[in-house]
Formats: C-alpha cells, structure tokens, sequence
C-alpha cells in the first residue's frame, strides 16, 4: 500500500486497520472517547484543587493496571495510558501487515512529533533532537564538545551513572577534569545550592553539569539560578532531568538552560526507547554530532544529533499520544498533583519519629520523588512490607557511606492519597516493630 503524501493520518490510520479484528468504529471510538471524557472532566471540575475525588479517580481508570497493582516507583519507569498503548500496538502492525509503509510513511511523522514535543517544553523544533533516553542524549552532547585537556566541569555529589560515566570517558580521552562539587543531603535554598557552586568556579571551569531532578534525593535543581549563574561567568550549563518531562510544567525559555535531557517514559507515558534532547539554539554549533550518516554536515538543527539509521517509529506516535493525553490534562494541573501528592507523603513523615527526609519541604525545591530513612529500620523491608501487603512498588536509592541510603516514593496522578497512606502505615509500623 502506497501511501501518498497527502493521505492524513486518520486516514492512514482506517485503511491500517481495514479488514483487520479491529473495526472501523471501534478505532474511532477508542482514543477520542477517553479525550472526550477527559475533556468534560476539566470542564466540570475546572477549579477543583482536591488532592483526590472524582475527577482523578478517573484519570486512574485510564490505566490498565493489574489487579490491585500499585506503581510507586515510575521514577525508574512508569506506565503507558490506555490511548498511549493503543497507539503503540496500532503503528507496530505496520510491520506485520504492510512494512513498505514502515519507511515510505511511518517516518514522515517525525518532525511532527518533533514540533508537538518543543511546544511541550517551550522550545522551538530547531532545538530538539530525538533520542532513546536521557543516557544517550547526555553522551551525545558530551562526546560533541570541545572541551580539551585542562578544561574543568562541576557536577554535583547526587550525579547518577548516566551521567557521571560519560564525564568519565571524558576524562580519559581528552584530559578535562570533573570536578565534584559537594551538596548536603538536606540541602534547603537556593542560594546554599547557587553558592556552593559559585565557590566552586574557576579560571578552568567550562561548564556545569548537573542533575536537575536528582534520583537520590527527590532535590529539584533550581536551574533557572544556576544557568544565570553559569552564563554571568561565560559557562556552559546541562541538565541530567530524567525525571523532568511529564512531572513538571516545563518551559526551556525560562530556564535558559543550554542542554537538558529527559526520559519520557517515566512520568509523561510514553514507551521506552524514546527520549529528549534540547539543545539551545545559541550552543547548537559547539557540538559535533556522534552517530551520523549522509546530510550529517549540512543539518544546521538539533536533529542533526538524532542517532542515525533504522529507527522504531511506532515509538514516536506513541510519544505523540503521550504527548496529547497529558495536554488534554494540563501540564500545570499535573504538577500540582503531583506535588500536592507529595507534600502529604512529606508532612505525614516529617511528624513520624524516626523518619529523616532527604527530600526538600519546599515545593520549589522538590516534586514527585520522595526520599526518606528510618532510624533503626533497614529500607528494604519497607520495600518488601508494602508489596507483600499492598502490593505497591517502592525502591530504595542511595549509599549508606554518602548517608543517602533510604527509601524512594514517586507520586504520580494515577495514585491517591489513599496510596500515599499505605506508605506511611508501613513506615511506622516497621518502625514500631524494629529491633
């Protein structure tokens, strides 16, 4: 089936499924009825600040977990909504069914999808590469610098190995030093944060390379100080936001950051195997590209970086999707759950004796991860305590040597408050019960 260039993509997506078990009014009903419902639901529930009721109790049963399934840990890797999911397995059938339109029209949605996701993040198409994950996107702008032997980078002691191991390679190859800059476990301002990398600066410094939602802790990197920061010193800044996109209202403009890197299938929905890279238009010339095939030298945008050859462009209409079902939602409103979600897990804690937070109060300062340990509690049996009776995932994270071992708690929209509970009986009941 030759699909011609001006066939839309619902048109596509009938003559896809025609004569397949899926009927014709079955594709139309499916994804536009969850967003018809969505649709009224904002409507009706317009100003409603509530933690829980019913417009979020629906939004929950547009995932399709399994019985009593409890997903708190979509830090490491979250679900994919129904409309997502329809999507993905829809566009997958190409290659069963027709796969010359697997690379003569599947592709032709790339730039689309690559406009749909700058807007998300306010961003223009110009400044986004499309990537497999945040790894992939921090390792392509650190192999494409410039840096050279005796330049210096500041990172934070809360890097993950995504991040740090390509500094390291780094190191090696071209000499540069990373240098670490040290951060309390509880750090609470901005300015201890700004500061301390401020002191940190030297002649040698070229960039500063930091989390912007750190794994360990739950800290939010005030990106918008620190990027002033760096530019007020003539520096180059990068941001390591696996967590970012889906979790927070994001605007590039704003926090005038040069790189950021972002995993969407942790909070926003998506399938993995697809990623963010934002480069900002001003720096897009001070990074060479890694995996290139032809037109590599004359691509002036942020695509030019995108991993060349055979690509899963199932993944990009599922991102698309993604995309859409939180749109219809509203990136704001998805935040403010999400961290109204959080503050009660961090209030409930805070007054629990025994309970250290590692986690930021100060909702500038911190979202949908959550970091905390017990005294006298070991976290892994909180972890087996609340799956064995909830059967609802948590994770540990951190070192017990940097003091950051403890247990992490993600918050995202499908959960409620009543979940948030479940976390804090089993806290004090492990605590009641210790040895």
């Amino acid at each position: 089936m030759n699909v011609p260039s001006s066939l839309s993509r619902r048109e596509f997506a009938k003559r896809l499924l025609a004569g397949s078990a899926v009927s014709l009014s079955a594709l139309e009903g499916l994804n536009a009825g969850i967003y018809q419902k969505v649709t009224a639901l904002n409507q009706k529930y317009l100003e409603d600040e509530a933690p829980d009721g019913v417009y979020w109790e629906e939004i929950r049963g547009l995932y399709d977990f399994e019985d009593r399934f409890i997903m708190m840990n979509n830090g490491t890797l979250g679900p994919m909504p129904k409309p997502v999911f329809n999507t993905l397995t829809r566009y997958f059938r190409v290659q069963m069914t027709n796969p010359y339109d697997g690379y003569n029209y599947l592709p032709t949605f790339r730039e689309a999808v690559r406009a749909k996701l700058a807007a998300f993040i306010n961003a223009s198409p110009e400044e986004v590469a499309l990537t497999s994950n945040t790894t992939e996107g921090l390792n392509l702008v650190i192999n494409g610098l410039d840096l050279k032997e005796g330049d210096d980078v500041l990172i934070s002691n809360f890097e993950h190995p995504g991040h740090i191991g390509p500094w390291k390679l780094k190191e090696k190859r071209a000499g540069v030093k990373v240098k670490e800059v040290a951060l309390g476990v509880t750090t609470k301002s901005v300015d201890e944060i700004v500061g301390t990398f401020a002191a940190a600066i030297t002649p040698r410094t070229r960039m500063i390379s930091i989390s912007h939602t750190v794994f360990i802790t739950g800290l939010i990197m005030p990106l918008k100080e620190l990027s002033r920061l760096a530019h007020d010193k003539g520096l180059l800044i990068m941001a390591d936001s696996a967590h970012g996109i889906g979790m927070l209202d994001l605007d590039m403009n704003a926090l005038g950051i040069d790189f950021f890197a972002s995993s969407p299938y942790k909070w926003l929905g998506a399938p993995t195997g697809v990623g963010l890279l934002y480069v900002k238009k001003e720096v897009l010339d001070k990074v060479w590209p890694t995996i290139v095939s032809s037109g590599w030298d004359s691509t002036k945008v942020a695509a030019k970086l995108d991993p060349q050859g055979q690509r899963t462009d199932a993944l990009l209409f599922a991102l698309d999707e993604a995309l859409n079902f939180q749109n219809r939602i509203g990136k704001s409103r998805i935040e403010r759950r999400i961290k109204v979600l959080a503050g009660r897990l961090k209030q409930e804690l805070a007054k629990t004796p025994g309970v250290k937070l590692h986690t930021p109060v100060d909702p500038y300062l911190s979202a949908g991860l959550t970091a905390f340990s017990m005294t006298g509690a070991e976290p892994a049996k909180l972890v087996d305590y609340l799956r064995e009776k909830y059967n609802l995932v948590v994770r540990t994270a951190g070192s017990s040597s940097a003091g950051t071992y403890g247990v992490r708690v993600s918050t995202p929209i499908y959960i409620s408050t009543k979940e948030v509970d479940m976390v804090v009986e089993g806290v004090r009941t492990l605590l009641a019960h210790k040895a």
